[in-house]
């Protein structure tokens, strides 16, 4: 595995065990936070053991200033998280494709390292599972939902728990919601502050004025723009999809049909990518499931490319 992730056409990174939290937070949802091991520094700010790489990867090669220039890079090493309340440790290889001009290349790039690493274990029947985070991005913009209530679905794709609570909660809604008008940010930061000091909190080393008065701005515009009801259903129907590639992307296909939403171009996107994962492992099992559909396993990735 080393020799893989060291090879000439590659570049080998290793991002710091101790990471900001931010990122992370604000990033991948509430849900991945909660899978965070914390510390807080004594400036309050809030870091983490690294969770996995492809954040760190992919952050330093925009703040290197390389949009736009193809980068490959490769890490091997160990990443930490919770498990039920547990401090766990993996070791996790993978492939971060940036900036590719070429799809298809890239994917042949990814699909070519899973198949040699993949080799280094003697694995020739592997159980694939895929979900296609394009192809439910481009459903939920299709669908005409609210910038907020896109965003906050989006962080919960790839954790069935949190999205599962989140469509409760989208079935549970009001339709007689009463909407105010959101006070100034300014205004709501200041009052916060005011009852933190006033209650013998420190503003350092907890939750700041401005996270806590931009999550209640959140809340308003959330209450003032709720999903319709069978916006809600067809989620549901997506979301509760498993089963072979080619079957379960029929379903979505008439699905999205029935509802006169095209997304024709990422459903092809996502069979082409089953395709070559067949092609690359005939043993392969491959599953296309969504991300609130129970999982039967959890599994590290060997390889990703963005």
């Amino acid at each position: 595995m080393v020799r893989l992730v060291e090879s000439r056409t590659v570049t080998r990174v290793a991002p710091p065990l101790l990471l900001p939290a931010g990122p992370y937070l604000d990033l991948a949802g509430e849900e991945f936070g909660r899978q965070l091991l914390l510390t807080t520094a004594n400036n309050g700010v809030d870091y983490c053991l690294r969770p996995d790489f492809t954040l760190p990867i992919a952050k330093s090669y925009l703040d290197d200033g390389m949009t736009g220039i193809p980068g490959a890079y490769t890490y091997l090493g160990p990443i930490f998280r919770q498990e039920n309340g547990v401090p766990v440790e993996y070791e996790q290889a993978g492939l971060e494709l940036l900036g590719q001009p070429d799809a298809d290349g890239a994917l042949d790039q990814v699909l070519t390292f899973a198949r040699w690493a993949l080799a280094v274990y003697d694995i020739t029947a592997p159980s694939v599972r895929i979900g296609g985070v394009g192809l439910f991005e481009s459903f939920l913009a299709a669908l005409g939902i609210a910038p907020q209530w896109q965003q906050r679905i989006r962080h919960r794709f790839g954790h069935p728990s949190a999205m599962q609570r989140l469509m409760e909660r989208l079935t549970r809604q009001s339709d007689n919601t009463t909407t105010t008008s959101p006070d100034a940010r300014e205004t709501i930061i200041e009052i916060i502050t005011d009852n933190m000091v006033q209650s013998g909190m420190s503003l350092v080393g907890s939750r700041q004025p401005e996270e806590i008065a931009d999550r209640y701005i959140e809340k308003q515009a959330l209450d003032a723009s709720p999903v319709p009801e069978e916006v809600v259903a067809l989620l549901v129907d997506y979301l509760s999809v498993v089963d072979t590639p080619g079957r379960a992307l029929d379903q979505i296909w008439k699905m999205a049909s029935a509802a006169k939403v095209d997304i024709e171009e990422p459903l092809q996107t996502v069979r082409n990518h089953a395709a070559a994962l067949t092609a690359l492992s005939p043993k392969a099992e491959v599953l296309f499931s969504t991300p609130a559909s129970r999982r039967a396993s959890t599994t590290t990735p060997v390889s990703s490319s963005r």
